[in-house]
């Protein structure tokens, strides 16, 4: 299944569309979430060949791992800490083009360098956050915010 996700050449927006429709598929009959954010994680490796994707979920007041493809990575995270508390805390998408600059973030592997942070919501509540990874600096800008918002939106726990 993985080989019929990945398109290998074309633009990042290119891919995006492309993949977007495919995730819908994935996820449309299925109801248990943790299947569905697993689905989405390991299409978005495979298409982008992130260095980190994952989720966390809203859970006991804190952040825990869900999801993810990639190495080990951090198992809890409070509201307001890192990148990822940052987002769930401000209840919205954050674009860090380095992250030692980005004040307080968690290196969870000395590797990560840039990361884009997405929440997504039920009930009006944040309900989690998807976090991506890249090894270079800059990995990331708008386009890859508005299709992963458009991806976060398919979610539901």
């Amino acid at each position: 299944m993985a080989e019929d996700l990945l398109i290998e050449e074309g633009t990042k927006e290119e891919k995006y569309r492309s993949l977007l429709p495919q995730i819908e598929a994935l996820i449309a009959g299925e109801s248990d979430a943790i299947a569905n954010l697993a689905n989405i994680c390991a299409a978005l490796k495979e298409q982008f060949d992130f260095f980190w994707v994952g989720f966390y979920l809203v859970k006991e007041n804190c952040l825990v791992l869900g999801p993810f493809q990639g190495p080990v990575a951090c198992t809890r995270i409070a509201l307001g800490k890192g990148v990822c508390g940052a987002a769930w805390q401000r209840c919205e998408t954050i674009l860090v083009e380095d992250v030692d600059a980005f004040p307080g973030h968690i290196a969870c592997s000395s590797l990560s360098r840039s990361e884009i942070v997405i929440p997504f919501f039920q009930d009006g509540c944040v309900a989690g956050v998807l976090d991506v990874d890249s090894t270079e600096l800059n990995s990331f800008d708008l386009t890859d915010q508005e299709w992963l918002e458009k991806i976060v939106k398919l979610i539901r726990i």
